[in-house]
């Protein structure tokens, strides 16, 4: 004779019927639905996220027009966990890119190039801007000991020089100050034979007074018309003038200014 099933046994098949039941629904639900993220395009994502496609439209820089999104988010909640991806899927190679922690500066990777740059920042800075670590490591200047966010306060920003520098003349800017100061090397000078005179003189007074006083054409030219190349260069009177004299007194006087005393006075 069967057994019959009591209502206790009868109720536990069930519930596991009906658990097996539940989990192949489950699966093939979520089958269908990475299916269906596979199948996403761009405009769909738009419409639950309106803020972040608008950001990266605005500002997004290479994100914008490198990958998309689902280069980037290649799952999606609830059918994925990996939902936010880890900068080094792209971003490897370089040492900048070893830096751990990359959202203390790049706080918004939809916009990564708006930096959120906070306290004194420098190694961090120089694993991207290899040359001026190049030029703090070659030339020493006061500017090669401070932070690159003591002058950088935002990203890409070029701050007023006259922030910590009194100009040398009065109207000077900062395009005028670069002209012939280098951010960051200031003291491998280099003027243009353009530069004004009075860009010089207020560190070189006594010359300047001179050439206001001579009558020669020395008066008329910039201080970087003779000096010129690399600050302080003392120019040789025949590079302009070569020997207009005749060679028995150029062998008696070598030296032009025994004669004529001083370029910026000359005494003819």
């Amino acid at each position: 004779m069967v057994k019959m099933m009591g209502k206790k046994e009868f109720s536990l098949v069930g519930i596991i019927c009906m658990a097996v039941a539940g989990v192949f629904i489950l699966t093939v639900f979520a089958h269908e639905a990475k299916a269906e993220l596979a199948s996403l395009e761009l405009g769909d994502c738009v419409k639950c996220h309106q803020d972040v496609p608008a950001t990266v439209e605005s500002n997004g820089g290479m994100h914008k027009t490198a990958v998309t999104c689902l280069d980037c988010h290649q799952e999606h909640p609830p059918w994925g966990e990996d939902v936010i991806p880890q900068c080094s899927m792209c971003h490897e190679g370089r040492s900048h890119f070893e830096l751990e922690n990359c959202l203390s500066c790049h706080s918004n990777p939809h916009e990564p190039l708006a930096l959120n740059l906070t306290g004194d920042i420098k190694e961090p800075c120089l694993t991207c801007h290899e040359g001026p670590g190049q030029d703090f490591a070659n030339y020493e200047s006061a500017h090669a000991e401070q932070s690159c966010t003591f002058c950088h306060e935002v990203h890409g920003q070029i701050p007023d020089c006259s922030m910590c520098h009194e100009p040398h003349a009065e109207g000077q800017v900062t395009s005028d100050c670069l002209g012939c100061h280098p951010a960051h090397h200031p003291l491998q000078i280099n003027p243009a034979m353009t530069t004004p005179r009075a860009a010089c003189v207020p560190c070189h007074e006594e010359v300047g007074t001179q050439l206001e006083k001579t009558v020669t054409k020395h008066q008329s030219f910039t201080c970087a018309f003779c000096h010129r190349g690399e600050h302080p260069n003392v120019p040789q009177c025949q590079t302009c003038h070569g020997e207009p004299h005749s060679q028995v007194m150029h062998q008696k006087m070598p030296n032009c200014l025994d004669c004529h005393m001083d370029p910026h006075f000359l005494v003819k």
